[in-house]
């Protein structure tokens, strides 16, 4: 049975619509008139328990608003949806004790405070025993390497520090359904690795369900099997990853380190020219002709380095987006 269930979600505000000018302005007060904007539309979707699922999309797209219907703090305009066998709507304890909401730097730790302190008010909120709070803080503080971090000021500590603090009070609870709204945001690559292998060995260990939204395409590629695509409101996609890089990139990324430069005109005939610097290329070449056009640029180009590799996975994304469909 599906831990979240969506059917046909849809999310509309009602808007203001106020033309400038004085007579604009007196109009709107005596007058008020209003505009409906889609912010999700007809949605549909299910994760099975376990799952850790990429939620993409450009800014604006309805991933946040997504988000914030599942775990209940606004309520859909239409649509049916459970998450953990609960109306998220009705925010029922035995519901927020199943779920948390990560946002990337939005902060629920006491700034001037040591981070125990914040994490003690957390263990009342849930109702968790002293032996519990103990045992829980124990085994998180260890598996995001925190240890002797949890007594200084939260001010006092590192933005990844911080973030993996956040995550910790988050997940004193030990929720089941985990949704996390870019989570690594503003961290340095290493805290991102960090971040990440935390997630993974949770997921593991508990069997928690995941669903994950980021900007950093090395999150959902390290987490994620399957994503769902969300576009101006709609869903376009919802499968597997590797699917979805095999139909949107039918082609492969050959860089190129030459010892002398070329022109662009001169590379064309290899393949599409994606960047060229100096002496270094990248060309995009369909992965039916790969071997034949890589023996060709041996043979005839003065190479001193070649690496093939797949397209990042941000432009076969913004492919999806720009297509706005993937039928």
């Amino acid at each position: 049975m599906p831990i979240i269930q969506v059917e046909n979600l849809s999310k509309i505000y009602k808007v203001a619509n106020k033309t400038a000018g004085i007579k604009g302005t007196l109009s709107h007060f005596w007058q008020r008139q209003y505009k409906n904007i889609p912010a999700v539309q007809n949605v549909s979707f299910s994760i099975e328990p376990g799952e850790i699922v990429g939620f993409l999309g450009a800014n604006g797209a309805g991933k946040t608003t997504t988000l914030k219907m599942l775990t209940g703090l606004i309520h859909p305009s239409s649509g049916q949806l459970r998450v953990a066998n609960s109306t998220p709507a009705h925010r029922e304890p035995a519901f927020l004790k199943q779920i948390t909401l990560i946002l990337g730097q939005k902060q629920q730790l006491i700034w001037d405070l040591p981070a125990m302190d914040s994490l003690r008010i957390n263990a009342a909120v849930y109702g968790i025993s002293d032996a519990e709070f103990h045992h829980r803080v124990g085994e998180l503080t260890e598996m995001l390497t925190l240890s002797g971090k949890l007594t200084q000021a939260v001010r006092k500590l590192s933005l990844g520090e911080r973030m993996k603090v956040e995550i910790l009070a988050a997940l004193l609870h030990r929720p089941q359904v985990l949704f996390l709204d870019e989570p690594t945001l503003g961290l340095d690559v290493n805290a991102q690795v960090n971040v990440r292998n935390f997630l993974r060995e949770y997921n593991q260990r508990y069997q928690a369900t995941i669903m994950l939204t980021s900007h950093y395409m090395a999150d959902i590629t390290a987490l994620c099997d399957r994503v769902l695509l969300i576009h101006d409101g709609s869903l376009v996609y919802d499968g597997m990853l590797n699917d979805l890089l095999e139909r949107f990139a039918p082609y492969r990324e050959v860089r190129l380190e030459l010892s002398t430069s070329l022109t662009k005109e001169q590379l064309s005939v290899y393949g599409e020219v994606v960047d060229l610097t100096d002496y270094q290329v990248r060309l995009s070449i369909d992965r039916r002709h790969l071997t034949n056009t890589v023996a060709k640029i041996l043979a005839e180009l003065p190479v001193s380095d070649l690496a093939v590799t797949d397209p990042p996975v941000e432009e076969i994304i913004g492919k999806v987006f720009d297509s706005g469909s993937v039928n």
